[in-house]
């Protein structure tokens, strides 16, 4: 397929700036955001789009509706690694060739993890915070937790989990894991439960995958298994959370703080998590470094060209 006569559908202003101008430049394609009607929109252009650029993040995403009101469409190219907000599903049923962007963002998603873990338990954002407001020349600061000795558990041992690992190690901080299976290539002590691995972490760190199967993964039972002195850390979804149990376990004490970058419903972020001295939050911004960024656009449009040239595509994940 010549590339000019390859239809491209971009959801999403917040795309890589690059991204979108790579596509505009190679392809025809459409801004659904600008769309004034987008059902009308849909109904008379939606049968001639071939490809769809999306990010796999809740807001943007690739639903059932949407891809339904695509009967041509052939690909799916998604900027991000995680694609729960993807139907795959229904993308199988069609033959859709649907993309992601791994393996590049593993690095700044896990700095951003152990930036988190270093800032709740030493209390960096509240001692800024008290620094800023003229309260050092009323007292001294409280203490904070040392990291160094501490038990990393991380769920979800794949990729980004094993940055977060080696960075840890760093910390002196012992590595512990949960994952569905073993990883006998690993050295780090895996538990056969995550009520286990919370019971023996003092941090634990969410690095596994949204969807369906991991929804509320973290419930009142894994919290309580953390304790009074355990951190709760999620650079994952936050559905894999159930937020309010978090909150119950951050008001009553059974956790001791959370560090998140991640929500249930994005952007909201509930005010209970927002007014907590002990919860250090940021908005979903693991990825969001420029040369991460960069390299999800470039990987993102390698997977375009291929596809529209009918080549293999290079990160396919359906």
């Amino acid at each position: 397929m010549a590339l000019k006569q390859c239809k491209v559908l971009i959801k999403g202003k917040f795309l890589p700036p690059q991204l979108i101008e790579n596509i505009e430049t190679s392809f025809t394609a459409f801004r659904l955001w600008e769309v004034e009607d987008e059902a009308a929109f849909l109904a008379e252009q939606g049968a001639d789009i071939d490809m769809l650029v999306t990010s796999g993040n809740a807001v943007m995403g690739a639903p059932a509706a949407l891809i339904a009101a695509l009967p041509n469409l052939k690909a799916i190219c998604s900027n991000g690694v995680g694609y729960d907000s993807i139907d795959t599903e229904t993308a199988r049923s069609r033959g859709i060739v649907v993309t992601n962007t791994p393996e590049v963002l593993n690095d700044c998603v896990a700095d951003l993890g152990m930036a988190l873990l270093l800032d709740v338990a030493r209390r960096i954002s509240e001692a800024d915070r008290f620094t800023r407001a003229g309260h050092w020349s009323q007292g001294r600061f409280p203490l904070s937790s040392k990291i160094g000795g501490k038990v990393c558990g991380i769920v979800g041992l794949g990729n980004i989990g094993q940055a977060v690992a080696r960075r840890a190690q760093a910390f002196d901080m012992a590595i512990h894991y949960y994952n569905p299976r073993s990883r006998p290539d690993v050295p780090y002590t895996r538990h056969e439960s995550l009520v286990a691995l919370a019971q023996q972490a003092d941090f634990l760190v969410l690095t596994l995958p949204g969807g369906a199967a991991t929804r509320h993964i973290i419930n009142a039972e894994v919290l309580q298994a953390l304790g009074p002195q355990g951190y709760l850390i999620n650079i994952a979804r936050g559905s894999v959370v159930d937020q309010q149990a978090l909150v119950e376990a951050l008001e009553t004490g059974q956790i001791a703080g959370a560090g998140l970058d991640v929500f249930e419903q994005e952007p909201q972020v509930p005010d209970a998590l927002r007014q907590r001295d002990n919860v250090v939050i940021t908005p979903h911004i693991a990825s969001s470094t420029r040369e991460t960024m960069a390299a999800m656009a470039e990987l993102v449009f390698e997977n375009m060209l291929a596809f529209a040239r009918g080549e293999p595509v290079l990160t396919r994940v359906v």
